[in-house]
């Protein structure tokens, strides 16, 4: 597929740092985008959002070489910290991890020595937020710079929904539900 750049509409962006309160939500975002995208991109906007469902099962190519990339990276960050917790447990884990992205491992063992959740959810954003940087490097008003900011404004409306008292109710009420289940299973 043939990438197109969008000055206009990629000038027309406000700055956005980690952190920051977003300046549209995503859903508005994605409307801009029908508006200046070509069908073709706008079609690839599916796939970047931060799902681990899609980030496990996307393992074909999705038409973007660099939303390819991004996702195979969110997998491997995804099963390396689900099998580092099967383990824990003393689970068998079916899924192949990549080995191949030492960063998204190294990532998923910082993360999984963590006895905060909340902490532990950040660390991992601002990594997806590092992560999708580098990726991007220089380009500038090509269609990943889109795709960035879309799942950039994605983490800056996570990140306003962290609630430390409902995030640990909600931890600890699913941890004892799988503690449970594991129970039942022995």
């Amino acid at each position: 597929m043939i990438s197109r750049n969008y000055y206009y509409f990629i000038a027309s962006l406000p700055h956005i740092n980690y952190g920051d309160k977003p300046p549209v939500s995503s859903d508005e975002f994605t409307g801009q985008c029908e508006n200046y995208l070509s069908r073709g991109d706008l079609s690839l906007l599916k796939y970047c959002h931060f799902d681990p469902k899609l980030a496990v099962e996307t393992v074909g190519h999705t038409g973007s070489a660099f939303i390819d990339q991004f996702l195979l990276w969110e997998r491997a960050r995804i099963l390396a910290l689900a099998s580092l917790r099967a383990a824990r447990l003393k689970r068998p884990f079916a899924e192949e991890v990549p080995h191949d992205l030492p960063r998204a491992e190294a990532l998923a063992k910082s993360v999984f020595e963590m006895d905060d959740p909340l902490q532990a959810e950040i660390s991992i954003d601002r990594a997806r937020w590092g992560v999708l940087d580098e990726m991007l490097g220089l380009e500038f008003f090509s269609v990943n710079r889109i795709y960035v900011y879309l799942w950039k404004l994605e983490l800056l409306e996570r990140r306003l929904r962290f609630d430390t008292e409902k995030g640990a109710a909600s931890y600890r009420e699913l941890y004892d539900a799988i503690l449970n289940d594991y129970k039942k299973g022995i």
